[in-house]
């Protein structure tokens, strides 16, 4: 029995739910905004907060765009952020930030080092590589992203929508269509975690043979379609055949933010981040390869810490299982108009 083997064993204990919203904006003070421009089959995500939160970042693909990365590094002065921005676009997308900062500095959001100089907002970023899907991107020397942020600033909201939107506009996860996508944990004493994902991955996100998502031992109440693997599931090949084709280095990549309402101190925050990265690792295969630039986020409030080693540990556990599930839920979602799914048969065919 296994009641003889473990003491706890049967005890009745209280395991973590989705927050309210199952979404990023369950920790509280969070807003999401998305834009989207279907000619480009492109899009920006905003993450804004009503005042700075500590931030670190944590890089594991080979190929990622990124801006302010140094400035949430672990040797950071100040080690916060005023706002997030996620995109499409590669290098393009990173022009959002500059939009963003140009926003927040006039509303005097921001770093104020005298009196009578612009305040100074940091807005980290990171873009992943859409400029393959068959859009139109000959924009010339008029990227649409410092349009597209604006408008995603606009919306900013705590209820906004996942799937097709926003920095997953024109995504592709593998060989299918990939997508902007969210979950989040109510730990109880320890807070809520929670992440938000754009997906556009080289690897698959689905087992062997279309059966369900890898993500599927973590779901819950069907968030992603309630699917089970197939007995039959060959899940010995070293590489699915439904990984995305011809790439290379740079043209992958899933991009996203965790956040929990726990106040973490900067080391601590850092693990949480690394540990968060395991998602992507549960949810897709391959991940953090040569063709991703995965990179994620990692918020929490910019207050004193009280967290334990323990408490860290169980965060950032959680963290990873809400960066699977949002993975799948991006992708499950990515069905928002038949304008999406028409110009995504085509790519393929």
């Amino acid at each position: 029995m296994l009641s003889d083997l473990h003491p706890r064993y049967g005890e009745c204990i209280v395991l973590p739910q989705p927050g309210v919203r199952n979404s990023l904006t369950d920790v509280s003070r969070l807003l999401v905004g998305n834009a989207e421009d279907a000619s480009v089959r492109t899009g920006v995500t905003v993450v804004g907060f009503d005042k700075a939160m500590r931030c670190v970042v944590d890089v594991r693909g080979g190929g990622p765009a990124t801006r302010e990365t140094n400035a949430v590094g672990s040797d950071a002065t100040l080690g916060v952020a005023h706002a997030i921005t996620l995109s499409g676009g590669s290098v393009f997308g990173l022009a959002a930030a500059d939009k963003i900062a140009s926003i927040l500095s006039s509303r005097k959001i921001g770093v104020a080092l005298t009196q009578d100089t612009p305040t100074v907002p940091i807005v980290p970023a990171a873009s992943l590589y859409d400029l393959n899907n068959g859009g139109d991107k000959n924009w010339g020397e008029a990227p649409p992203y410092r349009a597209l942020v604006r408008e995603a600033f606009s919306n900013l909201s705590a209820d906004f929508s996942v799937g097709s939107f926003g920095a997953g506009y024109g995504a592709i996860a593998g060989r299918y269509l990939g997508g902007l996508g969210s979950a989040s944990l109510n730990m109880g004493d320890d807070g809520v975690v929670a992440s938000l994902i754009a997906v556009n991955s080289i690897g698959s996100p689905v087992m062997p043979q279309g059966d369900c998502f890898w993500s599927w031992p973590f779901e819950f109440e069907n968030e992603f379609g309630g699917l089970k693997p197939s007995p039959n599931a060959a899940v010995r090949e070293p590489l699915p055949s439904d990984i995305k084709g011809r790439v290379l280095p740079g043209q992958a990549t899933c991009i996203g933010v965790v956040a929990t309402s726990m106040p973490l101190d900067r080391a601590s925050l850092m693990r949480v981040a690394i540990m968060s990265q395991d998602g992507l690792a549960r949810a897709i295969r391959p991940s953090h390869a040569p063709f991703d630039g995965d990179t994620i986020f990692a918020i929490c409030p910019d207050e004193d810490a009280i967290a334990t080693p323990d408490d860290v540990m169980r965060i950032g556990s959680a963290a990873a299982d809400c960066v699977a599930r949002a993975v799948a839920r991006g992708v499950w979602s990515a069905t928002a108009s038949t304008e999406t799914a028409t110009a995504f048969s085509a790519l393929q065919s």
